[in-house]
């Protein structure tokens, strides 16, 4: 069966631009969104996010007739779940649990349109046993069709999970050239998953079952965020023994089966600070080392912000006839990495925000792939590098854009967590 009419439900990072591939094959795609603002910017042709070629996909598909936008889900074919998996509140110390609300939304959403011959999947990063949820919340919802966990591969609808594997700025390629894990919860569930995906898919679908591709996905960030806790924790370390941590790691890194990644002042974005949690949060007596990794991670902004503390104190008593008002602090970068918009879990973010929340004096951002600060940094200045080079008395480099490296700050009063300067 052949999918005329895909429905894209969350229009974010993810969303839009898997919304825009389907579209760009001259499928029918409605995307959903809660955002009003965000549907309608789509439906003008243009793009609420900042992702390179995206905007001339969108613009095409959207002129063409291929892509609208709407609040309220449609019927269609096929139906791709990309919302986001926040945590729910807990409290300092404790274990943070997936918040699923998101997702039972999207299903609400689309109980009422679904029909025989449907297909489901759930793209959101997601805990294990989560594709099962939405199985259960949909028949729970339409109890007059079937659903894989009672009727197998003679199901009126499908479902399945494959989790999104991109990286925010290589997006649009890597959606068309990255390899994909379909976990269907039938056999069934997998081959229409795997059509679907090969409108505009050129890697590799690989087949397994939900909850294996639930936990891969879990497992690729996991993994990555072990990785940079051991680069994280080598930085503490080195700055204790002082030792130059990046040339510590580029003479380790000689060695040929030594790969050490590049410490940063913490780990950000919707996926590596997130995921490894949900892991956690399942089995916490059994992910020692990935819930440490966690520990090592979330530590590191606090780390960084008592260097810019004795930064202040050093500049003070290199000039003794100023006080902390007169010192004016920049902080450059506030996105969760490199060359993106993306603020979401942003280290850099909870850095510059507890800095202006202790000190009395200016405090400057810059940000050169956004326009306007969030409303949690209120009391921070947006300014553009050479205003903040200028104008500053205490640097502090957080996100290695390229317009950074392209540029340099020579200062005595510098903190430094990328190495660039």
């Amino acid at each position: 069966m052949s999918f005329e009419t895909i429905s894209v439900i969350g229009l974010g990072y993810i969303g839009l631009p898997t919304a825009a591939m389907f579209a760009s094959r001259k499928k029918k795609v409605i995307g959903v969104d809660i955002n009003q603002h965000a549907v309608d910017t789509i439906n003008q042709g243009k793009i609420h996010i900042v992702e390179p070629d995206l905007d001339m996909i969108v613009h095409s598909a959207v002129t063409e007739g291929y892509l609208k936008a709407v609040t309220t889900a449609e019927p269609a074919d096929a139906f791709l779940i990309a919302v986001p998996t926040p945590f729910l509140p807990c409290d300092e110390g404790q274990i943070p649990e997936p918040d699923l609300s998101y997702i039972q939304s999207a299903c609400n959403g689309i109980a009422p349109v679904l029909k025989k011959g449907d297909l489901v999947i759930l793209e959101s990063t997601s805990p294990v046993g989560a594709t099962e949820q939405v199985a259960e919340w949909l028949a729970e919802a339409r109890p007059d069709i079937s659903f894989p966990q009672t009727a197998g591969n003679e199901a009126d609808v499908n479902v399945a999970h494959c989790p999104e594997r991109v990286l925010p700025g290589h997006v649009v390629r890597e959606l068309v050239d990255n390899d994909r894990v379909i976990g269907g919860m039938s056999s069934r569930c997998s081959e229409r998953s795997v059509e679907l995906y090969k409108t505009f898919v050129q890697g590799e679908c690989v087949i397994t079952n939900a909850r294996t591709a639930e936990m891969a996905k879990l497992t690729e960030n996991s993994c990555r965020d072990v990785q940079i806790a051991f680069a994280n924790e080598l930085s503490v370390i080195c700055d204790k023994l002082d030792i130059d941590v990046w040339e510590l790691i580029a003479l380790a890194n000689r060695h040929p089966r030594i790969n050490i990644l590049q410490p940063g002042p913490g780990v950000g974005g919707h996926c590596i600070a997130v995921d490894p949690w949900f892991i956690v949060s399942k089995t916490p007596d059994e992910a020692q080392l990935i819930h440490t990794a966690r520990k090592v991670n979330d530590a590191k902004p606090e780390w960084v912000i008592n260097k810019v503390k004795l930064a202040i104190v050093d500049f003070l008593q290199a000039n003794p006839s100023k006080t902390a008002l007169d010192v004016t602090i920049a902080c450059y970068g506030l996105a969760f990495k490199p060359d993106i918009d993306d603020l979401r879990e942003s280290p850099a973010m909870q850095i510059v925000k507890e800095i202006a929340s202790l000190h009395i004096g200016s405090v400057i951002a810059v940000e050169p792939n956004i326009h306007q600060l969030p409303r949690s940094l209120e009391k921070v200045d947006l300014q553009s590098f050479d205003v903040a080079k200028a104008a500053a008395d205490v640097h502090v480099m957080l996100v290695d854009h390229i317009e950074f490296k392209e540029q340099s700050v020579a200062s005595e009063f510098l903190v430094d967590t990328k190495g660039i300067w």
